[in-house]
């Protein structure tokens, strides 16, 4: 598999903030895309289909404190809505076999559906957090914002007031390595907008 879109400068930091609403008809050069063909633009959002965990990253790197806020919907009854944080920003699986990612990975409806989930590096490993509901609505719009600060994760699923799920990590990933964000996904035909990421 050869990674396409790929630039090797140094990605500017997020000093204030970063907003995306795929309005354009290329990614464009602020991504980075592990997949030739997963990710592409149509009516205005990011769709994302087949990736089999390789992800498009975004080529603008993470305030240690931030918000981030996406709205995210998938259009598969599989559900399996993903994306990851703090990661190295180029890291993919060639091969559809095991993936470990570099950061922290957050999937909604993942498993068929099944569960959904925050994971320090490994999806399939200890160091997670999980719920088996609500199920993943097809079509249904989810706003999702997650926030870090220090080693704890928050993330809040549309109006909730408290989180749908939280990560607290005892050793945090910082630094080289641990400072990109990125949309995943498997095989399900997920969408996403209203891309918005905020130094806390």
């Amino acid at each position: 598999m050869s990674a396409c879109s790929k630039n090797d400068k140094p990605a500017p930091a997020i000093t204030d903030s970063f907003t995306d609403s795929f309005e354009r008809d290329e990614l464009g050069s602020d991504y980075y895309a592990t997949s030739n063909d997963a990710y592409s633009l149509s009516n205005g959002s990011l769709r994302a289909m087949g990736g089999y965990n390789r992800p498009l990253w975004l080529r603008r790197r993470l305030p240690d404190a931030a918000t981030i806020e996406v709205d995210a919907w998938s259009q598969s009854p599989a559900g399996d809505i993903k994306v990851e944080i703090y990661g190295d920003g180029k890291s993919y699986d060639p091969d559809k076999g095991a993936y470990m990612s570099t950061g922290y990975v957050l999937v909604m409806g993942g498993w068929n559906n099944s569960k959904s989930l925050i994971a320090r590096l490994d999806e399939h490993g200890k160091d997670v957090a999980t719920r088996t509901s609500p199920k993943v609505e097809i079509g249904r719009r989810y706003h999702w914002k997650i926030q870090r600060n220090g080693g704890r994760i928050d993330w809040y699923v549309d109006d909730m007031t408290v989180p749908f799920l939280t990560l607290e990590d005892p050793t945090p990933l910082t630094g080289d390595g641990h400072g990109y964000f990125s949309f995943n996904n498997w095989e399900s035909d997920v969408g996403f907008d209203n891309l918005v990421i905020r130094k806390n």
